[in-house]
């Protein structure tokens, strides 16, 4: 499920201060980068399975390796994870109301402390 019209996406900010919002807000960086990209995640374990909500962005300026980069977001996913294939984004996938709702809250939250960082 992709949230459109956030506010985040194509939203631009130092990898630093990105790492340290994220991290507020519960959302994990951890290996999942290279030099060009960056995927943040937050995993909700439900009565309906286990769901990830993820926020990617890609390098402008600089390399994430060095911890020196821009980062322009892209729009934020909901994904369900299904064993032992991964994470499903589709259309036809259940997303529970109340999870979606959540979601929504978290985005609006990264948003407003991003704001005041973005270029």
């Amino acid at each position: 499920m992709r949230f459109d019209d956030t506010g985040l996406e194509n939203m631009k900010v130092d990898l630093t201060r990105l790492d340290d919002v994220m991290e507020r807000h519960k959302m994990v960086r951890a290996g999942q980068w290279d030099y060009e990209r960056v995927t943040y995640d937050r995993k909700f374990t439900i009565q309906e399975g286990t769901y990830y909500l993820r926020v990617q962005g890609v390098a402008t300026e600089g390399d994430v390796d060095s911890f020196d980069a821009v980062i322009q977001l892209k729009a934020p996913i909901l994904g369900k994870y299904y064993y032992p294939h991964g994470v499903e984004y589709g259309d036809d996938e259940y997303f529970p109301h109340d999870l979606v709702k959540y979601c929504r809250k978290i985005l609006e939250a990264l948003k407003e402390d991003l704001v005041v960082f973005a270029e």
